[in-house]
């Protein structure tokens, strides 16, 4: 097991090292994009098929590697493929990514942690497994949180790897869904900071607190009813 996951990493490591070695970045920017943006779709609507699969095996692998342009492939969705054809598209490919960045942590990661902290993990731990999904769920909702934190962090706690990819595929789908609709309007877009003002960032905090809060009343409520009976 321990020769495996010194593999696993050694394979990560090249794929990130050849990244940045290679300067593979420069392909994922908004001038790049915006620069291509005809081309891409003229070879789309030739070979579909084929620039769906390497579209969406892209993604999957920069998400899943925590690699930076995962903002900017979620506009080419949009750009490319229209909004419903690339929101389909970016919701899975982004779903899958995350899920594999968290196993990836929870193989590499989880035993050396709960062994080493079991003590003091005892309290998340158990929060995680009555609470897990709401939090998961307000942290998909908030983009201020990095996506590799939460892929990372999750990985390490005990909840279920399909309730992890459900909450975060529904969790990530409004702002994925903004990302995509974005693309459509590529040409007057200057920075990603034109996508997501702050009226919106609130209004998704404000719906991923809304479960949790709403869980709490309604057991503060049956606490009360209980008290009262």
């Amino acid at each position: 097991m321990k020769n495996i996951k010194i593999l696993v990493v050694l394979v990560v490591l090249a794929l990130i090292g050849a990244f940045f070695v290679f300067d593979l970045s420069q392909y994922l920017s908004l001038d790049y994009l915006k620069a291509q943006h005809q081309s891409l779709v003229s070879y789309t609507a030739e070979n579909k098929a084929v620039a769906i699969a390497g579209f969406f095996l892209l993604y999957v692998a920069v998400a899943a590697m925590s690699l930076p342009g995962a903002s900017i492939l979620t506009l080419a969705g949009g750009a490319i493929f229209g909004f419903f054809t690339g929101l389909i598209i970016v919701s899975f490919a982004s779903t899958i990514g995350a899920t594999l960045a968290f196993l990836f942590s929870r193989f590499m990661f989880r035993d050396i942690v709960q062994n080493k902290f079991s003590h003091h993990l005892q309290t998340i731990n158990k929060g995680m497994e009555e609470e897990g999904a709401f939090y998961l769920f307000t942290l998909r909702l908030i983009p201020v949180v990095p996506f590799f934190i939460v892929n990372l962090l999750m990985g390490l706690t005990g909840i279920k790897t399909l309730i992890y990819a459900l909450v975060s595929q529904v969790g990530m789908l409004p702002a994925t869904a903004v990302f995509v609709n974005a693309g459509n309007q590529l040409a007057k877009l200057d920075s990603l900071k034109d996508i997501l003002s702050p009226s919106l960032l609130a209004a998704f905090a404000l719906l991923g607190i809304f479960p949790i809060v709403a869980k709490k009343l309604l057991g503060l409520y049956k606490k009360r009813k209980v008290s009262v009976a």
